[in-house]
């Protein structure tokens, strides 16, 4: 009977379960493991960094809604993508680590980079387990790619020590099978009437998306609704086109208002973590009365208590509520009071920012350049984003029209995700729709963690168009004047401020390094310029570095970022 080696096995069983990606970087023990999975006829990406590579594979989960694969060497290796892990874990993205470790004879008398990977890896994993023989693989690596996947989305982790990838086994002992589709979980009908019933009678209704909408693939039925019903909705940052930012429905310019008073919120797909404020005063109304949809029971009455709180998969609630609301005829007319204190805010806010947006002086300001970035980018574009300011504003002024089109720090609040995530998209992009764009918006020190993968991104042919809004510093900057005064004397350690970056450090030159050009941009000319230029480009990235006010900042707000409730 013919044998087979524990790679081999590992590559054929990560086929069989539907994977189409691996990310990140070879070495003792798993080098042979990834030649194993290109023969397998997976899609291998070197990356530069093991974070990095955990951010891309769990992005391309997020776009596929299939796992993708994190590969990585033992101690080292796998600490530099807990980070990443952790990120997927609390983002509710699919995401499988494979990590080699050192061979079991070794354990214990200080083998090579040897480390209790299992146990480092629990906290931010839904599934962590090592294989005890190779003929075990195939059952390991079906059940994490199910507990990935299966309920909420999250991580698993297996761990192959180096002679369990190098063991032969008779190949009539590996039993290979697929993961089942993942079943849908659907809402009591009695849920349902009573959420049907409360948005019925509510004088301020508001829906609120959420990732998980995007997640489950349910834009069409959401749309539906919002459009049938006419009810206001907000985005949340990556709940952004599930319904266009351009529907009429959209209050995103009344965002503080509409939280404030609404008295009847629908979550789809949304958690009351910090980026919904907790769903607290002074943030939302102290009575407001919350319809909370949410796959994962543990998360209902999170933060304050849901009226209706209904444990379902948002596709088929939200079917269910439509057909509820159309047997009641109900529509959430725009003559409402509601409708017309939406509309007059939004309209107000707007005319805000167009302002800021029409100044095009010299140093430039964020909105200036949001707005006139928009103006060229392609509605369909996938936008990963990433910084302080650069991403908050950016939210506002840079639209999406489709679901799973934006890519951003996320609930973890994790800074340097931009390069894996785009290239993972970029990725997705070439093998679906080739004709779709990504635009990498970044700041400079965002840019600054995973700079170097724009060397993945030119080794692998990828059209990304990174624009760097670089102020110079973190939150803000200086200008050349102000920072050598500041450094003219002293240790340099003590006398620069610890949010200060170099003046109008030039990062669209690292692309000289492959016989490439980027764009240094001050004003808004050049910006256009660039921008049509940049996509022209099929076949390879370009960096767009565009220098900006360091004071630049955002239009005032009625409210604190991270404001919390007062009790």
């Amino acid at each position: 009977m013919a044998e087979v080696d524990g790679n081999t096995i590992l590559a054929e069983s990560l086929r069989k379960q539907g994977i189409e990606y691996v990310f990140g970087i070879i070495g003792i023990p798993v080098v042979e493991l990834s030649m194993a999975m290109q023969a397998a006829g997976l899609k291998f990406i070197g990356m530069r960094n093991e974070q990095s590579a955990c951010y891309a594979a769990q992005a391309i989960g997020y776009l596929t809604g299939k796992p993708g694969v994190c590969l990585v060497v033992s101690g080292p290796g796998l600490l530099h993508c807990c980070g990443g892990m952790a990120n997927a874990q609390v983002n509710c993205w699919p995401l499988l680590v494979i990590a080699g470790s050192t061979s079991v004879d070794h354990e214990g008398i200080g083998g090579f980079q040897e480390c209790p990977q299992v146990e480092l890896s629990r906290p931010y994993c839904k599934y962590a387990a090592r294989p005890h023989n190779a003929s075990l693989i195939a059952q390991h690596v079906e059940k994490a790619v199910r507990l990935a996947t299966f309920g909420r989305p999250g991580v698993s982790y297996l761990d192959f020590p180096g002679n369990i990838l190098q063991a032969k086994v008779s190949a009539s002992t590996v039993d290979y099978y697929s993961c089942p589709e993942v079943p849908l979980c659907h809402p009591e009908p009695k849920s349902v009437q009573e959420a049907a019933n409360l948005l019925a009678l509510a004088k301020r209704p508001l829906v609120i998306i959420g990732k998980g909408a995007a997640y489950a693939r349910a834009e069409e039925s959401v749309r539906k609704l919002i459009q049938n019903a006419n009810l206001p909705f907000l985005a949340t940052p990556m709940g952004k086109g599930v319904v266009p930012d351009a529907a009429p429905q959209c209050v995103a310019s009344a965002r503080t208002l509409a939280l404030q008073k609404a008295d009847v919120i629908l979550l789809l797909g949304a958690r009351l973590n910090w980026i919904l404020h907790f769903g607290r005063p002074p943030r939302f109304a102290a009575d407001v009365k919350v319809i909370q949809v949410d796959l994962c029971p543990e998360e209902l009455h999170n933060s304050v208590l849901s009226r209706v709180a209904v444990q379902s998969d948002v596709l088929p609630f939200v079917q269910a509520l439509f057909m509820r609301l159309v047997q009641k005829r109900f529509t959430f007319t725009a003559q409402r009071e509601w409708w017309r204190e939406l509309k007059d805010q939004c309209a107000k806010n707007q005319k805000t920012v167009a302002q800021m947006a029409q100044d095009a002086s010299v140093p430039l300001n964020y909105y200036a350049v949001f707005h006139h970035l928009q103006q060229l980018i392609p509605k369909d574009a996938i936008i990963v984003s990433e910084g302080a300011n650069t991403m908050d504003i950016g939210r506002s002024m840079l639209h999406n029209s489709l679901a799973r089109h934006r890519l951003d720090a996320g609930t973890f609040g994790t800074m340097g995700v931009g390069p894996g995530f785009a290239i993972a998209a970029a990725l997705f992009c070439r093998d679906r729709c080739p004709e779709k764009r990504v635009i990498c918006v970044e700041g400079d020190s965002a840019f600054g963690f995973s700079g170097m993968e724009i060397e993945t991104m030119i080794r692998y042919k990828l059209p990304i168009v990174i624009v760097i809004v670089n102020n110079g510093g973190i939150y803000s900057g200086f200008d050349q004047e102000s920072y050598d005064t500041m450094r003219s004397d002293g240790d340099l350690t003590q006398v620069t401020p610890p949010s200060a970056l170099t003046v109008e450090t030039h990062y669209e030159n690292m692309l000289t390094m492959f016989n490439q050009k980027g764009f240094f941009v001050r004003e808004i000319p050049e910006l256009q310029k660039a921008v049509k230029e940049s996509l022209t480009l099929k076949d390879r990235p370009t960096i767009i570095n565009v220098i900006i006010s360091p004071n630049a900042g955002r239009k005032q707000q009625a409210f604190g970022w991270l404001t919390e409730s007062k009790l």
